[in-house]
């Protein structure tokens, strides 16, 4: 396949090698995610030095990138480059931050579900299928030369625990991982039985009981020294936001949000008399009229849901289409339920993108979860009315599928990408900012009632861009937080919940995202079409866009202004 690269990409992608194995070796399961397949018989190594080699490993990098930077002269690879670099610097940089001033909670069993679950994908080849059965081996210790992850990850935890000046972990994430860790490996040994594999039984027998050690470590000696504040020590907030794309002070970010906020707020409330006069809501309240829209829940089991979601993407395939909005891929877009360990890594209706690098064939899938685990101490599992009625399946799925993140994704499988804009170039701002984006772009189109929940939606996003700052600052706490988004944004506790847990401890910074690559993608449509006029075509912009691949909001505008404005003149 190499013979089909541009050169450009050819030389590029040998720089890209450096990069790939520092990614090997500081984390495999993510490598193996973006389909760097060379990580898939690797797994996360704490083992000791890990540190040191992960060091010489950027050195290395960093050596190969200095050495080819003076004499680039294509201003595609240099863009590379930076990219490149980029990366690397994130990887030491956070070690180094979190090393300066946290004990983390290493939550072992997550780990591993998600290194089994990326090589277990239905649509991986039987050969990545086969190599679960290899990391399985690697994380129990029962693979030669391996140190079981929990037997080194509670040595980690025991030399960070003697640090002075280093905080503990959220005492809530600690109790949300002893809490999900039997579901997630629960989670495992289903996908290993359905996988058909043979010989891995004895390895899950002793990951699990290594587990359940851990996990009786982590209660009886990490707990106790876990904190009770909330908040984290702000230069690690800071590395969590630079690393998904915020280039603002969080204060100056809130303030752009707030008033967003309300500006939104004001045209739901325009809107809202509309819905109500046209489905008989006795209510010219958005917060009342979206609580009517969500009692129309979607009737049926898991497969009519997703039966239902699947009829919703037709038709907005169908607008899309008419109104040549963006071309859309030719091969059908795949939605299904999550599975409750699944649902337990991840609680909210997300994306898994095909691998980036390699694909044999994978398409993206948009995985909505339906029954969540119980929080910590719960027993049932859980059900929010949030994603299950009609109006909001419109802006979901947009988002989420077409035209959004899937159309996104797919986008760079055919548009023959290096492996740093496939694999490095990520970053929250400009994925988060598409998909949120694609949302507008769709509204105009929608049924007024699904209108005032893609509104809903976006003031969500606006939301979280003050909300997650200011519950760090101290501003706010994260029961003021629940109470806000069931209040303000009407959803229900479980959902809300689910969102106070990824401010403070499961992706802090990164639900800023939405908002600042919203705000970016608009202002560079807009600054476009004035420059073009009637010469400015949506599909071409939006194709020209999508072809960039991950790029940061900097260097796509300057992409769209040295490259797409003067060819669309030239038309």
């Amino acid at each position: 396949m190499d013979d089909l690269k541009p050169a450009w990409v050819l030389r590029s992608d040998a720089l890209a090698e450096s990069v790939v194995a520092l990614e090997t070796a500081h984390g495999p399961e993510g490598a193996s995610k973006l389909g760097l397949t060379q990580a898939d018989s690797a797994t996360l190594d704490l083992s000791a030095g890990w540190r040191e080699r992960v060091a010489a490993a950027a050195a290395h990098a960093r050596a190969v990138l200095d050495a080819a930077a003076p004499h680039e002269t294509d201003e595609r690879v240099r863009e590379d480059i930076v990219i490149l670099r980029r990366k690397v610097d994130e990887i030491v940089d956070r070690i180094a931050v979190e090393d300066a001033h946290l004990v983390p909670m290493i939550d072992v069993a997550k780990v591993a579900f998600g290194g089994i679950r990326v090589l277990l994908d239905e649509q991986n080849t039987a050969q990545r299928h086969a190599l679960a059965v290899l990391r399985l081996r690697r994380y129990a210790g029962v693979e030669p030369g391996c140190e079981p992850l929990a037997v080194a990850a509670e040595r980690e935890t025991r030399e960070r625990l003697t640090l002075t000046g280093t905080a503990g972990p959220y005492v809530v994430e600690v109790r949300t991982a002893l809490a999900l860790g039997p579901v997630l490996l629960a989670g495992i040994k289903d996908m290993f039985v359905r996988s058909g594999l043979d010989g891995w039984s004895e390895a899950f027998a002793a990951f699990e009981s290594q587990c359940a050690a851990f996990a009786a470590f982590v209660e009886r000696e990490l707990l106790p020294r876990a904190r009770s504040d909330h908040r984290l020590p702000c230069p690690v907030y800071a590395d969590a936001m630079r690393r998904v794309g915020i280039d603002i002070p969080p204060a100056d970010l809130a303030a752009q949000a707030h008033a967003a906020f309300e500006a939104t707020v004001a045209e739901m409330q325009a809107l809202a008399p509309r819905v109500a006069a046209e489905l008989g809501i006795d209510s010219h309240d958005y917060r009342e009229c979206i609580a009517a829209l969500k009692r129309s829940q979607i009737r049926g089991d898991a497969d009519a849901i997703e039966a239902f979601y699947r009829a919703r993407l037709g038709e907005i395939e169908a607008i899309v289409r008419r109104e040549r909005l963006v071309t859309l891929p030719a091969r059908p877009a795949r939605i299904r339920i999550a599975s409750l360990a699944e649902s337990a890594e991840l609680p909210v209706a997300h994306m898994n993108p095909a691998p980036l690098v390699g694909n044999t064939g994978q398409v993206g899938e948009f995985v909505l979860p339906l029954e969540v685990p119980p929080a910590a101490g719960g027993r049932a599992t859980e059900r929010s009315d949030d994603f299950t009625h009609d109006a909001v399946t419109w802006t979901l799925t947009a988002h989420e599928a077409r035209p959004g993140h899937e159309v996104q994704f797919d986008r760079m499988l055919e548009g023959g990408l290096s492996l740093a804009r496939a694999a490095f170039a990520f970053n929250s701002v400009n994925v988060e900012g598409w998909a949120l984006y694609a949302e507008r772009v769709m509204l105009p189109y929608m049924p007024l009632a699904a209108q005032l929940c893609s509104l809903q939606m976006r003031l969500h996003r606006t939301a979280r861009a003050f909300l997650d700052p200011e519950l760090q600052s101290g501003e706010r706490t994260p029961d003021d937080v629940q109470a806000f988004l069931e209040r303000e944004i009407v959803f229900s506790p479980t959902f809300a919940r689910s969102e106070v847990e990824r401010y403070t401890f499961r992706s802090p910074g990164q639900a800023t995202a939405y908002f600042y690559g919203y705000v970016k993608f608009v202002a560079l449509r807009d600054e476009t079409e004035a420059l073009l006029g009637d010469a400015f075509e949506p599909c071409a912009f939006h194709d020209f866009i999508l072809d960039q691949g991950l790029v940061p909001p900097a260097t796509l505008r300057e992409a769209v202004l040295d490259r797409f404005v003067p060819a669309a003149q030239a038309r």
